[in-house]
């Protein structure tokens, strides 16, 4: 047995070890499907279905994220995208599966309802408690002038998915507990709250222009990271939002002009998908 196929193979089982204790975990705590929720498309896949390695974070059905509680339609931490999206991101992993690597998505299709969650709580200027780790220098009165926050999402279209790589085997994230201290999602890596990915310079949803992928400050193995991503998923299909080192859309979109609503669950899948 090859060392690459041996690398393989403990990445396969570890990643499956762990993607059993979350589906475990959402199974548990997965709010009930609903009988007049839409849903999805019979071309919408779990991603979990087309590439079992990929590690998923889903950080809206989390506490963890700048609102700082879970967010509407998220009613499990799954990754559901469409069909062409995902199989795209298959051939990224495997990619990088041969480099050492795996990635990890932070969040796919978001329903339209999380979208209007994300405007109530930017609309409430009281609500600040993420503010130190998710926009520390961002006054909340410009979220929507400066682009961070808006009425329509592309990831309601179901081919945006946001991301990044983590090196192999994948260490555990270690789990946040609402009310504890929070670091500039710019600081330090070894400062700013722990994440198993390779260092991109800022944490996932960094409100700053640090987050830019290209940012000319960015530089070094942080630089290095944010372009093997780029350039892996870009050969694919995939456009970045240069906004965000994270965030990339699949193109040609199966849905370029809908915005969907069905909530974030297996339930709201085709049965097998």
């Amino acid at each position: 047995m090859t060392s690459l196929t041996r690398l393989l193979r403990t990445t396969v089982t570890a990643v499956a070890a762990l993607l059993t204790l979350t589906t475990a975990s959402a199974t548990a705590s997965a709010a009930p499907q609903h009988h007049d929720d839409p849903r999805a498309p019979g071309d919408f896949v779990a991603l979990s279905s087309v590439d079992p390695t990929i590690v998923q974070e889903i950080r809206y059905f989390t506490p963890h994220n700048f609102v700082g509680e879970r967010i509407d339609g998220y009613r499990q931490p799954l990754c559901i995208l469409t069909r062409p999206a995902a199989e795209a991101l298959h051939r990224a992993q495997q990619q990088l599966l041969r480099q050492g690597h795996s990635l990890k998505v932070y969040d796919c299709y978001r329903p339209q309802r999380a979208v209007d969650h994300f405007v109530r709580w930017a609309e409430d200027l009281d609500d600040q408690k993420m503010k130190d780790e998710f926009y520390p220098r961002v006054d909340k009165t410009w979220l929507f002038e400066d682009g961070y926050i808006a009425e329509k999402s592309g990831h309601s279209r179901g081919s945006t998915v946001d991301l990044t790589i983590v090196p192999l085997p994948a260490r555990p994230t270690r789990p946040y507990v609402p009310g504890q201290p929070l670091v500039p999602c710019y600081a330090p890596q070894e400062e700013r709250f722990e994440d198993n990915s390779l260092d991109m310079g800022t944490g996932f949803d960094c409100f700053d222009t640090l987050a830019h992928t290209l940012d000319p400050r960015i530089q070094g193995q942080q630089r290095a990271n944010r372009l093997l991503l780029k350039s892996t998923l870009e050969k694919l299909g995939f456009v970045n939002l240069a906004e965000e080192w994270w965030h990339y859309t699949y193109q040609p979109e199966p849905y370029p002009d809908t915005y969907f609503d069905f909530p974030v669950s297996r339930a709201s899948l085709p049965p097998g998908r």
